[in-house]
């Protein structure tokens, strides 16, 4: 996902944040030098930094104006399992946008990547900081490249796509509001983001994984598990009005600035609950990083 961790930089050995500067170190890191990459300021003027960051502002763009729509499409069309057919088509999506904007920038177009990198020292801080500003200004972006496209009508009743923890309807008594408390929304996102990280994005993370697998499968398997969680997410609750689980902070707050209404009631949600989810995989990461491979464990103690 990284072009450190993927070797985008066409290097041998990309472990650098910039040739020259502090060199990421693989498990055996002290504090001092595993501090390094946290504070390496001068990216903020690297040009390919900027230029990285365009790809994820055009990649977030597209990925919320193309997820958006599908969500839209989903519910007018008033298919039978709008859910599964949401999740079916973002698989292939995210993978094709991962692929075409990893050769740039790593094809992060997610927050939730971008601070699990940070976190876990695949990324300088200041890098991280720049593709978050550029995955919101992105989304932000897309969600307003709907809203040129729909009718005024379908944006309202629809939320232009949004991440919504419930909706007003009309009830035998006047309008009425249908969805999930903040309590389930909050755990929901913090299970089905550390699962997302977990179950593929570590993947990408891990050089021995990655190399084995190659881009496209990787790419595969993150578009794939993320398909899945929006499916899981929205079956468990099977209510009206929630979006299922959004992972992806900026996605919700592109349509919540562009839209607004009952977009801001539980936005918090979408960015606390992915927030958390990224230090807990933080965590899991340091608590494993040490460990040999299992194949060497194997060996180790005799066993074929």
């Amino acid at each position: 996902m990284d072009p450190v961790v993927m070797n985008i930089n066409g290097q041998d050995s990309p472990r650098e944040v910039e040739e020259g500067t502090a060199t990421f170190l693989e498990g055996k890191d002290s504090s001092r030098t595993a501090f390094l990459p946290c504070i390496i300021s001068h990216e903020f003027f690297s040009l390919e930094v900027w230029r990285a960051s365009v790809a994820e502002l055009l990649g977030t763009a597209v990925l919320v104006f193309v997820l958006d729509t599908i969500v839209i499409s989903s519910y007018q069309t008033k298919t039978e399992t709008p859910n599964l057919a949401i999740s079916f088509f973002i698989f292939p999506t995210l993978t094709i946008l991962l692929l075409a904007t990893f050769p740039i920038s790593g094809g992060h177009i997610n927050p939730i990547i971008t601070f699990s990198a940070a976190l876990v020292g695949v990324i300088s801080h200041s890098r991280a900081f720049v593709y978050v500003l550029a995955q919101c200004a992105g989304a932000v972006l897309g969600a307003l490249a709907l809203k040129a496209v729909v009718n005024s009508n379908i944006e309202e009743t629809f939320s232009l796509g949004g991440c919504t923890l419930s909706v007003i309807v009309p009830g035998p008594d006047g309008a009425i509001t249908v969805g999930i408390n903040t309590g389930q929304a909050l755990w929901l996102e913090i299970i089905c983001t550390f699962v997302l990280l977990f179950a593929s994005v570590w993947i990408a993370f891990d050089d021995r994984q990655a190399k084995a697998l190659g881009l496209v499968r990787v790419c595969s398997i993150i578009g794939a598990v993320a398909g899945v969680l929006v499916f899981v997410s929205t079956t468990v609750t099977a209510t009206k009005g929630y979006a299922g689980a959004g992972m992806n902070p900026a996605r919700c707050l592109g349509a919540a600035l562009v839209r607004g209404g009952q977009l801001w009631n539980g936005l918090w949600v979408f960015w606390v609950g992915p927030a958390i989810a990224c230090l807990l995989f933080y965590v899991y990461v340091k608590t494993i990083r040490d460990l040999p491979p299992w194949t060497e464990v194997l060996s180790k103690n005799g066993l074929p």
